[in-house]
């Protein structure tokens, strides 16, 4: 039994035990010890392999079932009392129906298996950030992974005495069905299940499902935020090192900004970038009226194909020891490789469906068949990363100074522009999008909202989590300036402007001036990009013509941008806080009107004139919006005045 008088846990350890009637049951207490027991167990079952110890010391290998390989959106549920609460982007369903369905799958599922009891803290044990959560499984292989994902076993426990508040995830392979696996939260029981599946995305609770869904539930009733974003830090020469946090979607490179490294035209400068974070930030407004964050994992769930030395050599240097690593190719030499990683494929191996692969190898229809699977991933503790800040177990976090959305498009968004204030910079992160690859499932080009990088992950409405970005702005005396930046636009050929990786510190360089006021920017309809030669391009070898296709903003196109916004702000109903759609307006506005309205200083009669003309146009009750749009704009004082002037 565990060192713990916590009677409700124990209560909950036994009902759950009595549903699923494991063989056994064993709480985990974190030791070394203990871990080297279960890797014994689990290599003795076939649960996991264990590599070449002598080229990956300390890591080991695991296959998932082959539907079984990444996380299963459609299964998974937002389960609360009205079916409203869950909002548009959600799958629903009741509480009651959800326990029902997944208790018919939990029944007698863990019979001659063990059940682990899991202790785990969400950020430092003792941080006033931090959240505790209990894992039930009946899988050694998410044991270990939690092991690596979080601070877990006794030092939790102890943190959670007798009476304090946990979450209460539940996890059972059984059959690894795909017509018997549901992923469900209980928001209002602060209560995860998840059935029938294995892979780490369903199954490591305490990563999307408590950290994003459930916790962006606890942030929005105890007022602070879960975002899906990396933290990185910018140390300067003078030591002075200042925090970013960012959210993009997938294969937009978050784990790679991450963990940079300079380039070598900034190399004299001599930054040093430190990574708090690749995939989750939760935020609180301190005494101090700033938003600090922490990163709530302790460890990194990466996709494997594509990491190499040129994308991300801190990772490549992070994953090569204490690693699992899952559906990648298995060589014969008990090592691993996969598409897109370093060095040359094996002559022979075994494929992450555990079937004989060799390069160059085709399926009956004469496409190439791939080693490892798109979406195979490694585990790897944080502290391994070069780069890992020595700030990742402060209790009180770092303050953030900019907080940086993105997308991947190829014509539209500039490579980078500023808001012009807080409500207007969450109208950005609530429209980011980015557009279909080709190796992505769908129509080539297709533009796919994904607000704050949040859809698939936040835990409730999503109308009331936009209102709740307005009022955490509005509680802040000193808020981080938002930014978008979009790493991906093209030229007529199809060809990145942009060369990306390590040159994205120069617009990292450029976003941290901003912050402090020392670049300059030129005002556009959609916010302030960067002035000429205010990127430091020190040893980078790119045209100004290119430079100018970076930050070129085509009015045209960003009106035909509109309508999708519009149609995308429809779904969420009157639960769509009024201010975005004031912004979308403004954003109409701004786009419509003559280049002179954009330029501070011209003469005030011709701007009352001009406006005069758009109020006509548009409709006669849109004058407090212009009011808006005037401050926004910075036009000189008696502008308003003489715009009523006009209208009358």
């Amino acid at each position: 039994m565990p060192a713990t008088q916590h009677r409700l846990l124990h209560e909950w350890v036994e009902e759950m035990a009595r549903m699923c009637e494991p063989e056994r049951i064993v709480w985990i207490d974190g030791s070394e010890e203990e871990k080297e027991s279960l890797i014994r167990e689990a290599v003795a079952n076939g649960e996991v392999v264990e590599l070449n110890q002598r080229k990956l010391p300390g890591c080991l290998y695991h296959r998932t079932a082959a539907n079984d390989v990444a996380r299963t959106e459609d299964l998974t549920f937002i389960c609360t009392t009205l079916q409203e609460d869950a909002g548009p982007t959600n799958n629903w369903m009741s509480p009651e129906e959800g326990y029902r369905r997944a208790g018919e799958i939990f029944q007698g599922s863990m019979r001659g298996r063990t059940m682990y009891v899991i202790p785990f803290s969400m950020g430092p044990v003792g941080s006033p950030f931090s959240k505790v959560g209990v894992e039930l499984t009946d899988s050694i292989y998410v044991v270990l992974n939690m092991r690596i994902m979080t601070h877990v076993g006794a030092p939790v426990l102890k943190q959670l005495g007798s009476g304090g508040e946990f979450t209460k995830c539940l996890h059972g392979k059984a059959e690894r069905d795909m017509k018997r696996r549901l992923i469900l939260h209980f928001p209002e029981d602060n209560t995860i299940w998840s059935v029938g599946s294995g892979y780490g995305g369903n199954v490591l609770l305490g990563k999307k499902c408590l950290a994003l869904r459930i916790a962006s539930y606890l942030g929005k009733r105890e007022g602070w935020l879960a975002e899906h974003m990396l933290i990185m830090g910018v140390e300067s020469p003078e030591g002075r090192v200042e925090y970013v946090a960012a959210a993009f979607p997938s294969a937009c490179g978050k784990t790679n900004l991450a963990m940079l490294v300079p380039p070598e035209g900034l190399k004299i400068k001599g930054y040093r970038i430190w990574t708090v974070g690749d995939d989750i930030s939760w935020m609180r407004i301190d005494t101090d009226g700033r938003l600090w964050a922490i990163n709530p994992e302790t460890g990194f769930f990466g996709v494997a194909p594509g990491t190499n030395s040129k994308t991300n050599p801190n990772m490549i240097k992070t994953i090569k020891r204490n690693t699992i690593y899952t559906n990648v190719v298995l060589t014969k030499d008990n090592t691993v490789w996969w598409e897109g990683g370093d060095g040359t494929p094996p002559a022979e191996g075994t494929d992450w469906l555990g079937r004989p692969w060799k390069p160059g190898l085709k399926d009956d229809k004469g496409q190439p068949v791939a080693g490892a699977h798109p979406n195979s991933r490694f585990t790897a503790p944080l502290t391994q990363c070069p780069s890992a800040s020595f700030r990742v177990e402060h209790h009180h976090g770092v303050p953030i100074s900019a907080i940086v959305f993105g997308g991947r498009r190829a014509h539209l968004a500039p490579l980078v522009y500023e808001a012009f204030d807080w409500e207007h910079g969450v109208f950005v992160g609530a429209t980011m999008a980015s557009e279909r690859t080709a190796a992505q499932f769908g129509t080539l080009g297709e533009v796919r909202r994904d607000p704050m990088a949040m859809l698939p992950f936040c835990g409730y409405h999503m109308g009331d989590y936009f209102q709740h970005w307005l009022d955490m702005g509005r509680r802040m005396t000193n808020p981080p300036k938002i930014f978008h930046v979009n790493w991906f636009r093209t030229d007529e050929n199809g060809d990145y402007l942009w060369p990306g990786f390590g040159e994205n510190l120069r617009i990292i360089e450029w976003i941290l001036d901003r912050c402090r006021g020392d670049a300059d920017a030129t005002k556009t309809p959609i916010g302030y990009v960067p002035a000429p030669e205010s990127v430091d391009l020190t040893g980078l070898s790119i045209s100004g013509e290119a430079m100018d296709s970076l930050f070129a903003v085509n009015r045209s196109d960003w009106y035909a941008e509109t309508d999708g916004i519009a149609a995308f702000f429809q779904q969420f109903g009157n639960r769509l806080p009024k201010v975005l759609w004031d912004q979308l307006e403004l954003l109409r506005l701004r786009l419509k009107a003559p280049i002179s309205l954009m330029t501070p200083g011209t003469e005030i009669r011709p701007l009352a004139a001009e406006l005069n003309e758009i109020i006509q146009r548009e409709n006669p009750n849109v004058y407090s919006m212009l009011s808006r749009l005037a401050k926004r704009l910075y036009f000189p004082k008696g502008i308003l005045a003489q715009s009523a002037e006009a209208k009358e």
